[in-house]
């Protein structure tokens, strides 16, 4: 018998502590890190967050989740956010087209 495996979509969510700490959930991968920048992708598009001296404290991909810490100055999203954004493209590119 063939075994299916199924991706289930993760939840995304973000929780911070101050500017000091910050959980993630819903990551299905660690783009690139250093002290300055964590890019993320996550269940609503690539999360960037900039800051000083972050440091992935733990990282479970397994289940889609990460702690940060350090000083977080701001956190970005680009790209797609789940299938509505896919389908029907960005709004600043509908008006262009």
């Amino acid at each position: 018998m063939e075994e299916k495996q199924i991706e289930m979509k993760r939840a995304h969510r973000l929780t911070m502590e101050g500017r000091r700490c910050a959980a993630i959930t819903g990551v299905s991968d660690v783009l690139s890190f250093d002290v300055g920048e964590v890019v993320l992708q996550t269940e609503d598009g690539l999360l960037m967050i900039k800051g000083e001296e972050l440091h992935v404290s733990r990282l479970t991909l397994e289940k889609g989740e990460v702690d940060l810490d350090g000083k977080i100055d701001s956190l970005t999203y680009t790209g797609s956010q789940g299938k509505k954004a896919d389908r029907n493209g960005s709004r600043f590119k509908r008006m262009f087209q």
